[in-house]
């Protein structure tokens, strides 16, 4: 016994190996190490595709500030079904923003939502006639007007999309938002 420790591999002269056999193992490494990219770059691309293409924005704009959402149900075209489309606008988690009843809500959807029609829902009732355009205004008293149906200092707002065809009842996406009464 030669008195200590053996010192790690890597501290090893060369000459321990058969002549040729670390070029073997270095190349043996490089391959391990090119086929485990390939592998990481192969389940990143695959995880990539797995995900859902985002749907179009829609967002409320009251004076300097606004509120951009994501469609709360659908808005990739499909047309929902009723049983979800009433879920949808019980949903609790949409974003909000603060109206002064003496400001002006402005409505924006993406073109594409513009270009399948689209309506304006206050509380999951038709407020305006559908529409083409890409924005829309509204005085912000409308949204707590008993008249309109509106109940208390909160009011639930959707942003419906259609199909395409003038009038129809066929919804494809919707967007909520709360705006809450700024006295």
């Amino acid at each position: 016994m030669g008195g200590g420790p053996e010192p790690p591999d890597n501290l090893r002269p060369m000459t321990s190996m058969p002549r040729g056999e670390a070029a073997d193992m270095h190349r043996a490494v490089r391959r391990r190490r090119a086929v485990a990219a390939a592998g990481a770059v192969s389940a990143g691309l695959l995880v990539l595709s797995a995900c859902d293409k985002p749907t179009p924005l829609s967002t409320i704009t009251v004076g300097r500030s606004s509120v951009s959402e994501q469609a709360t149900c659908g808005g990739e075209g499909k047309a929902l079904k009723s049983a979800d489309l009433a879920a949808c606008l019980k949903d609790n988690d949409i974003k909000s923003i603060s109206v002064d009843p003496d400001e002006t809500v402005r409505f924006g959807v993406d073109p594409d939502v513009a270009d399948k029609r689209w309506t304006i829902l206050m509380n999951g009732q038709p407020l305006t006639e559908d529409s083409d355009k890409t924005y829309r205004t509204i005085p912000g008293s409308v949204f707590f007007n008993a008249q309109y149906g509106a109940q208390g200092n909160s009011t639930l707002v959707s942003i419906k999309a259609a199909d395409g065809k003038k009038n129809s009842n066929t919804v494809t996406g919707l967007w909520s938002f709360k705006l809450k009464k700024d006295d």
